[in-house]
């Protein structure tokens, strides 16, 4: 199997696609520009030369992704707690229930690791069905019924928390 750089040369227009979805998606002008969550992904990618499969590769792109994104939610509520924050700041609800969405993944990944893995796929990485069942090794109607699960859970646990579940409406 290629290298770390082969890959990323390789499947730059998908990993591009991707962070564009993920820019798109939510909507905030805080976050990362779609090639500097390239980069950061990258980087987080470039440690390891051992991957198994294209699927794997991209599996470990859409957690590092997810790892881009919390660290920067974290960072941005970070600095406004230290400068006044406006009434109503939408970038900071975002963030915070992109931090709260965090938690309860790893909730999900103690409990069903398959669910939370699958949670990173189509809604960090923003696979579309058929690229969640090539990367996890299983049928598309698979994906569909575990993506049902898995939105459920969230809302559900979410939801107790007294938070907006509607992050998880991809």
């Amino acid at each position: 199997m290629p290298g770390t750089d082969v890959l990323i040369v390789e499947l730059y227009p998908h990993l591009r696609g991707m962070a564009r979805r993920e820019h798109v998606r939510s909507g905030s002008p805080m976050t990362l520009q779609t090639t500097a969550l390239i980069h950061e992904t990258y980087l987080k990618l470039q440690r390891r030369s051992n991957w198994q499969s294209r699927a794997h590769f991209l599996g470990c792109a859409a957690t590092a992704m997810r790892h881009v994104l919390i660290d920067g939610a974290r960072a941005r509520l970070s600095a406004k707690r230290q400068a006044p924050e406006p009434d109503g700041d939408e970038g900071a609800k975002g963030d915070v229930a992109l931090l709260t969405l965090n938690d309860v993944l790893q909730e999900l990944a103690q409990l069903e690791p398959d669910l939370a893995r699958l949670v990173e796929c189509r809604f960090f990485a923003g696979y579309d069905e058929a690229e969640t069942a090539e990367i996890l090794g299983v049928s598309g109607r698979t994906v569909r019924r575990n993506w049902t699960r898995a939105r459920a859970w969230i809302h559900a646990r979410m939801m107790d928390d007294g938070l907006d579940a509607g992050i998880v409406s991809v």
